[in-house]
């Protein structure tokens, strides 16, 4: 087997790159270069992952995008008093994950007020600041060209993220979305949502984990994760015959608060940056003997 030392990645050497074992996460990265593309999955939180952290996420999108004024004003209250229990690194997920439910559960039913349409939601998301990470659309079309399935597991709202991708990218035939999903009536009029609620310390639970997806990919015993928060880490509990998992966290906002507890977490951190180039060349240098 050829030595962990050759496996060295000049970004993971980048200073705003933390590793707590870096050994353990080339020998990782070892396996995965010997089984090749073919046994690799990747699983993804979407918001602050894929897209950019400076942007905004799939719900900020329906704030900029011509909801009327108080929608915004509720939206941004209702965000004020549970995005800082959600960031606190000092209160557990069970901790968390009560107010979470309360946070979703009346963004939902805000949302339902207005009279949004399908139509409305292409034209909110052409118009929206909303952008990918830099380096994102050569991912996917890698991911595409060796046949690498992507499962994007989000949070947020799933007709939101279909229009960015494909405006921004390609919505390619090896992804799958699980996310929270609108429902319209025969008018193409949005009357609620449909299925289980998401959040983000629930990724563990959401019905994909007892469907067919990891089932049919269990010739795919390698995984990199990639998401932003510590409940993202759930998101591939359903995957059979693991043999490697790469866990790559984006840590976006506050670092020095947070670096110790996503160090303890994920074994790549990647702090304050706008592009996947890190996930990049794992994935390039996967492929790189083909």
């Amino acid at each position: 087997m050829e030595k962990v030392s050759n496996c060295l990645i000049d970004e993971l050497n980048r200073s705003n790159v933390h590793m707590r074992d870096k050994e353990y996460v080339m020998k990782v990265i070892m396996k995965m270069v010997n089984d090749g593309p073919d046994k690799l999955q990747v699983c993804s939180d979407f918001d602050e992952t894929i897209t950019n952290y400076k942007g905004p996420g799939t719900f900020n999108v329906l704030e900029e995008g011509g909801l009327p004024e108080d929608y915004k004003e509720k939206a941004t209250k209702i965000k004020d008093k549970y995005l800082p229990i959600e960031m606190d690194p000092n209160l557990s997920i069970e901790e968390k994950i009560p107010h979470m439910i309360e946070w979703w559960t009346q963004g939902h039913d805000l949302l339902v007020k207005y009279a949004l349409s399908k139509e409305m939601l292409h034209n909110m998301v052409a118009n929206s600041t909303a952008r990918l990470r830099d380096g994102c659309g050569e991912f996917f079309e890698k991911l595409h060209k060796f046949h690498i399935p992507l499962l994007i597991f989000s949070a947020g709202v799933g007709d939101i993220i279909r229009e960015i991708i494909s405006q921004h990218s390609t919505f390619y035939d090896n992804m799958h979305l699980v996310s929270n999903e609108l429902d319209f009536d025969e008018n193409g009029r949005m009357i609620g949502f449909k299925g289980e609620m998401i959040h983000v310390f629930n990724k563990n639970e959401n019905a994909v984990h007892e469907s067919d997806y990891f089932s049919n990919l269990s010739h795919c015993t390698n995984i990199i994760l990639m998401g932003d928060s510590i409940g993202d880490l759930q998101m591939a509990n359903g995957a059979e015959n693991v043999e490697a998992k790469l866990t790559v966290g984006f840590l976006n906002t506050r670092v020095a608060d947070s670096l110790e507890l996503f160090k303890s977490k994920y074994d790549v951190v990647i702090c304050e940056d706008e592009s996947l180039d890190i996930p990049n060349a794992i994935v390039n240098k996967i492929i790189g003997t083909l």
